[in-house]
């Protein structure tokens, strides 16, 4: 609002009577997801402690042009110079939610979830991982502090991926352990190191098959390390059944889960979900997503 409005509405001021009242309503140009109603409502409050806002659609619902999504009643300068930040909120985060839905309906009937990625709009992450959230989509990480997730560059630095793994094993600061495996004996090393997630970066459909493929044969020789998680499941099953001295977990337990990410598109992220992937990452959701259109009419001035 500091930003937009700054020293003042130098149009509303000039044009509307300060006790000029009126009745809005924010309708949809486009088919969408909505979503972002709080963080509009608090635009307009902002200006109007007593504005009031009927949302006629509520947040996740889908919308078509010509829909009234939201009524508005309070002081005419409050809405008009809140109008602006208000849509600008609600057009992105709907944006996010309507390519987040399409993504998730690609893949519906199989096993996979999407994810977003930390590739979102400076200072608006916790709003547009909440519009991936209400599209449907699970949050990955929501920064540096709450997962390890070894990349390309941290193998490097630490002068390889299986020191990098190691150092994180011996103090992962009870964080899950996720790795980025660039080519299937990535995977494999991994998958022998005990990680909790593998995550495959761009590898084709055929590709992921074969990593999933030779990760359970490892699993099934009994070649793979339970992951931390699996192995505190299976005891705190055990532990609940009554059971005595140390689980063992079976061998499909031993495999991380699987993560695919890079180059996934809407028509080609159902290639992707095949069995054995848990989840598909997609940075599209945040850093690609269009603005839903949707606008503000004034209906009538009192």
């Amino acid at each position: 609002m500091t930003e937009d409005i700054g020293g003042g509405d130098a149009t509303t001021e000039v044009v509307v009577d300060p006790k000029a009242r009126v009745r809005a309503h924010i309708e949809a140009r486009a088919r969408g997801i909505l979503a972002g109603n709080a963080i509009a409502s608090l635009a307009f409050a902002e200006l109007d402690p007593e504005v009031e806002i009927d949302w006629l659609a509520p947040e996740g619902s889908e919308v078509k042009p010509g829909v009234r999504v939201a009524e508005i009643r309070g002081r005419a300068r409050a809405i008009l110079s809140a109008e602006r930040v208000a849509l600008n909120f609600l057009q992105r985060l709907s944006g996010v939610a309507t390519l987040t839905r399409a993504f998730v309906r690609a893949v519906e009937g199989t096993d996979v979830q999407i994810l977003d990625t930390r590739k979102t709009t400076p200072s608006l992450r916790m709003l547009e991982k909440h519009a991936t959230a209400v599209g449907g989509a699970h949050n990955h990480r929501f920064g540096l502090f709450d997962g390890l997730l070894i990349k390309e560059n941290h193998a490097k630095v630490a002068g390889s991926l299986t020191r990098a793994v190691e150092k994180a094993r011996a103090r992962s600061l009870g964080l899950p352990i996720m790795a980025e495996a660039r080519t299937v004996e990535d995977a494999e090393i991994l998958a022998t190191l005990g990680v909790d997630r593998i995550l495959l970066d761009n590898f084709t459909p055929s590709q992921v098959a074969v990593a999933v493929k030779r990760l359970r044969a490892l699993a099934k020789a009994g070649k793979l390390e339970t992951p931390r998680a699996a192995v505190a499941s299976a005891r705190k099953g055990a532990a609940a059944k009554g059971g005595g001295g140390t689980a063992v977990a079976p061998p499909e337990s031993a495999l991380p889960e699987i993560e695919v990410s890079g180059g996934i598109r809407l028509d080609n992220v159902r290639e992707f979900a095949l069995p054995g992937v848990k989840y598909i990452s997609v940075g599209a959701l945040t850093h690609s997503a269009p603005a839903l259109d949707l606008s503000l009419l004034v209906v009538d001035v009192s």
